[in-house]
């Protein structure tokens, strides 16, 4: 009989180069040959559990066992049928297609969900060439981040019927001017921060009992003031500027947001552009019922000599827009449990968020003072070279430069 040290030397030559059946069989047949005490004595010096050995073992006496393996394919490892999203992206690209301009709920979330039901999907799959059911249209959402979620009542913004229209008529323009390599631009004015050593939500890791110490009230300190960051987010090329004002939210502060991010970022990038689209709320310095608003943006428009496009989103639901959960959110996370102790702080931790999607974003102080309550007068007025848009005109419209 071979001693313990031959049997293992045979083991660790032979078990390497053996597939997993074709192993299980040898070890199961090593056992029965050994006699009494032969699995456990092939378990340790092959250093395999009893259970595969007695796996072996049953299926070393199975009348169904193929003795031949010319019919029996062995398939390494990663072998097999790839998955339908990686053979074919642009199964994925068209999914996202269907997706995107029907998304619901609330993008600051990490889970998204749609209000088309998977065989719905599915056939439209199918109707554009791909073959797939409706089960792996769910494996494909779920891996995308979409999740099956049920209803939650909510007011905001469901009492206008063009909602939904809205919705789809912003993702259309965006995506027309995407494909014609024109800037597609999101804005809006982040929350204001309180400058100076007051608490900042969230949690940071910190050596044990040196947290830092804030404020026990928040009430604003008249010299640091508040910022004021208003965001410009480029939805193709995933990155952003932030203007960190001083002063006031309004219109003007917020189309020299607009103005900086071009001169800065957006002029290098988009060097044949004609035209910028503009994606905001409905509210705030860049409402769609501003004066003030559109008579910046012509400003902007004649400096640029270029058509500025505009599409608000419809009241109450600015949480749609690319840039509160694909720029703000972010910088809120970097900044967590940090107090912003000046302006200079805001600045550059605005500037350092990244994401590992590819995120980056530019900062600088804007420390002009904005006038609040400016008005413009009819005559001012009709002087903007102003055409609404044939759907929705008092949310979609667009600048023409004046010559």
């Amino acid at each position: 009989m071979e001693t313990d040290i031959a049997l293992q030397k045979k083991y660790e030559k032979l078990l390497p180069i053996l597939d997993e059946h074709t192993a299980r069989l040898y070890l199961a047949s090593e056992a029965e040959s050994l006699g009494r005490g032969g699995k456990q004595r092939v378990s340790r010096l092959a250093k395999v559990s009893r259970v595969r050995i007695d796996k072996g073992i049953q299926e070393l006496n199975s009348p169904l066992l193929e003795k031949s393996d010319n019919n029996r394919r062995i398939r390494k490892s990663g072998g097999g049928r790839k998955k339908l999203k990686e053979i074919n992206s642009k199964l994925v690209s068209a999914l996202e297609s269907i997706v995107s301009p029907h998304t619901m709920g609330d993008p600051m979330k990490v889970l998204l969900w749609t209000n088309k039901s998977l065989r719905n999907v599915a056939k439209v799959l199918n109707d554009k060439g791909f073959v797939i059911s409706y089960v792996t249209v769910g494996d494909i959402l779920k891996s995308m981040g979409f999740s099956l979620q049920v209803n939650k009542k909510t007011e905001e913004g469901g009492k206008d019927p063009d909602r939904n229209n809205q919705f789809e008529y912003i993702n259309e323009t965006s995506i027309s001017f995407m494909e014609a390599g024109q800037p597609v631009i999101s804005v809006d004015c982040k929350k204001k921060e309180l400058i100076g050593n007051f608490k900042n939500a969230g949690s940071e890791w910190f050596p044990k009992g040196e947290a830092p110490n804030v404020e026990v009230y928040g009430f604003i300190d008249k010299e640091l003031g508040k910022a004021v960051p208003y965001g410009v987010y480029d939805v193709a090329k995933n990155d952003g500027w932030v203007s960190a004002g001083i002063s006031k939210d309004t219109a003007a502060f917020a189309v020299n947001s607009i103005r900086n991010w071009w001169q800065e970022m957006g002029r290098e990038k988009y060097p044949f552009a004609a035209k910028i689209l503009i994606t905001a709320d409905g509210g705030g310095s860049n409402s769609s019922r501003s004066r003030l608003w559109k008579r910046e943006l012509q400003v902007l428009a004649n400096e640029l000599k270029m058509e500025i496009h505009v599409c608000h989103f419809p009241p109450g639901t600015s949480k749609w827009n690319k840039i509160e959960h694909r720029m703000f959110s972010h910088i809120t996370k970097n900044w967590r449990a940090r107090p912003l102790l000046s302006l200079e702080i805001i600045v550059n931790l605005i500037a350092n968020t990244t994401t590992s999607k590819g995120l980056t974003i530019n900062a600088k102080a804007d420390e002009n003072q904005y006038e609040k309550g400016i008005k413009v007068t009819d005559e001012e007025l009709k002087e903007i070279n102003l055409t609404n848009k044939d759907f929705k005109g008092n949310w979609n419209y667009k600048i023409t430069p004046r010559t």
